[in-house]
């Protein structure tokens, strides 16, 4: 999830635990170790494209970083803050690092939540960015900072934060089993031969979903919103494997495939080879190949090996997404 949501729920959770004690420097801490697991971008700077995905959210988001970081943040803060039960920061650290990745599990990416292992958690229920879930638990976390520690405002304040936070959260599971239920019967009638179908909600919003299809030769990307009163219109994207197969045993090229589980595509732009992560769709509702929110060129060099760069986000499509996207919400 974006920044400002790790800081609330990490607020509420230092809050939870400590805030009886310490007041309002619970939350401090608490949404300053909600945001640590996030330290693992840097790593892109001195790493490369490819290496640099796979370090995101794997060790600094699994149950072994709370495990481990927990006491020895506790035992840091210990050493200066008139407070000194460290049992108790301890839990405020271990549970603000823990429920991190928890939130991050629900997004498209999700997270190592048990590294080493090299399975991704993503229930794929939420974007990573979702006003529906972060405004409301925003203000009850501002309401919960301007009570008095003792007050039992401050606790119903924070509790509400967290119960109306994660009530959204279990909701979401039943708006993308609709989702789901509308795009199988639709592929069906439009007969559509398919081997796997994944679903995830558009940005900003859970009312509009979108599906990823693969079939044989080509995957089909589709949008439903819960206001459609029409047949779902697909877009059809070729695979184009076949550009990469003198690349196929490239362990590079193997890590990114592994990378985006198999969702990707292959095209040509003015003799330049790009490499396609369809899981995270397109940055507009209309179909083009070279609008795909992750797009990496593909360089070869003569000895054999190969990197990737990813091609910057353009603003203007960006803008346009979000006007596409609202007209979108409300029906075809």
């Amino acid at each position: 999830m974006d920044s400002l949501t790790q800081i609330v729920l990490g607020a509420a959770v230092g809050e939870a635990v400590l805030g009886k004690k310490i007041g309002n420097k619970a939350m401090l801490y608490g949404a300053i170790a909600g945001t640590i697991p996030d330290l693992d971008t840097f790593a892109s700077f001195y790493t490369d494209t490819v290496t640099g995905l796979e370090i995101h959210r794997g060790f600094t988001h699994s149950v072994l970083f709370s495990v481990v970081f927990a006491p020895i943040f506790a035992w840091l803060v210990t050493r200066y803050e008139k407070y000194k039960d460290f049992r108790g920061w301890c839990w405020l650290f271990f549970l603000a690092f823990v429920t991190h990745p928890i939130l991050d599990a629900h997004t498209t990416w999700g997270t190592q939540l048990f590294w080493p292992l090299n399975n991704r958690l993503a229930f794929k229920t939420i974007f990573v960015i979702d006003p529906l879930y972060t405004v409301p638990f925003l203000v009850f976390v501002i309401l919960t900072m301007f009570q008095k520690k003792e007050s039992l405002k401050r606790k119903k304040y924070n509790r509400l934060g967290l119960i109306i936070s994660s009530s959204y959260l279990l909701l979401t599971f039943a708006l993308k089993g609709v989702a789901f239920y509308q795009f199988k019967k639709q592929l069906e009638e439009q007969n559509i031969v398919y081997s796997q179908i994944e679903t995830k909600p558009s940005a900003l919003n859970t009312i509009l979903w979108t599906a990823n299809v693969e079939t044989e030769d080509a995957f089909y990307i589709g949008h439903y919103s819960f206001f459609d009163t029409k047949p779902i219109l697909f877009s059809r994207y070729n695979k184009n494997h076949f550009l990469v197969n003198d690349l196929k045993d490239n362990p590079k090229m193997q890590r990114m495939i592994a990378i985006s589980k198999g969702w990707y595509t292959i095209d040509t732009y003015k003799d330049f080879l790009y490499y396609n992560d369809l899981r995270f769709g397109t940055l507009g509702l209309d179909y083009n190949d070279q609008d795909f929110v992750f797009r990496y060129q593909i360089h070869k060099y003569g000895n054999g090996s190969i990197s990737f760069s990813e091609i910057p986000k353009n603003r203007t499509q960006a803008k346009k997404l979000l006007t596409d996207l609202w007209e979108r919400i409300k029906g075809n």
